[in-house]
């Protein structure tokens, strides 16, 4: 995407280990209301910021967790009102933190990654769901 109009973004996959689960992880979502969608935590880049800086950035502002990122993930391109987006991801494990509710996401949940898949509303960020398991070391 050369346009100069694309729309710079970034986010992760975040994740945590769960024993609960049948697959050992759960997944974090959001659930954004301006746009009534679930979806991984992302946002623009600040002008001067580092995809990656953005990306942590976005996980702690969106669902009050700290992160450390981990693998690559593949980068998203789409059209927002006929404007270009590219979205960067990183698998990122939750490392501690909790959730407060606010106007750009007002719910969290933590779900496996089959539910996060069938939850998610974009088939884009269900692509990220299985990109995650395959770079994912489970032990």
């Amino acid at each position: 995407m050369g346009d100069s109009r694309t729309v710079r973004a970034a986010g992760c996959v975040l994740w945590r280990r769960s024993a609960s689960v049948e697959e050992g992880i759960e997944i974090a979502l959001v659930h954004r209301p301006k746009w009534d969608d679930w979806s991984h935590p992302k946002g623009k880049l600040r002008k001067g910021e580092s995809a990656l800086a953005a990306a942590v950035r976005e996980v702690r502002e969106e669902t009050g967790m700290s992160c450390r990122p981990g693998a690559v993930l593949p980068t998203v391109r789409y059209e927002v009102e006929g404007v270009p987006k590219e979205v960067r991801y990183w698998a990122a494990e939750a490392t501690g933190g909790a959730f407060t509710p606010n106007d750009e996401v007002d719910r969290l949940l933590w779900l496996s990654p089959g539910r996060a898949r069938r939850r998610l509303t974009r088939e884009h960020d269900r692509r990220l769901v299985d990109a995650l398991a395959a770079v994912l070391p489970l032990a």
